[in-house]
């Protein structure tokens, strides 16, 4: 490769390109100017991919623990359900709070959803509706299981029972 400093000097006494030389380089430069252009907007993407995957690189491995926190919080509703406490609940119970704090440090938040709640198809997943006098139709009656998002991503949304209407 050339060194661009080597280039020979100009000589102004000679005659000036004619029309088609220049139109010819302009192309050229054009033509470069768009190649740059091109790899520059590649370049971007390719980095707003890699943020991208590094941002959501642990969903899967989350949505497994969202099966494992469904089975702790289980075990625990069904002690409770039958008048069981003692060491062993209070162990599952810390467990669970133990895995929530883990996953929020990861990004992972429970989706905030209540009975009375509006139905929002983006965050919610309606499992059923019911008749209810106690909510305003298309609200939540009650949750079956809770959602969760990653980051702005719903990684599950949560499982609703909705008034119908």
């Amino acid at each position: 490769m050339t060194d661009p400093t080597d280039t020979p000097p100009v000589d102004l006494t000679a005659a000036p390109p004619d029309a088609a030389k220049l139109s010819q380089l302009e192309a050229q430069v054009h033509d470069y100017k768009l190649l740059v252009a091109d790899l520059q907007t590649s370049a971007r993407r390719l980095n707003e991919d890699a943020a991208k995957q590094r941002k959501y690189a642990s969903e899967g491995f989350a949505r497994d623990v969202l099966s494992l926190l469904d089975n702790l919080e289980r075990a625990s509703e069904a002690a409770k359900a039958k008048g069981e406490g003692g060491v062993l609940l209070e162990g599952v119970a810390a467990t669970v709070h133990a895995t929530l704090a883990m996953l929020k440090r990861h990004a992972v938040e429970r989706i905030d959803v209540g009975p009375g709640s509006p139905f929002d198809p983006n965050l919610h997943m309606a499992v059923s509706s019911v008749p209810s006098a106690d909510v305003p139709p298309g609200s939540v009656v009650a949750v079956m299981q809770q959602g969760f998002t990653l980051h702005d991503r719903v990684l599950r949304p949560a499982a609703v029972v909705v008034a119908a209407e």
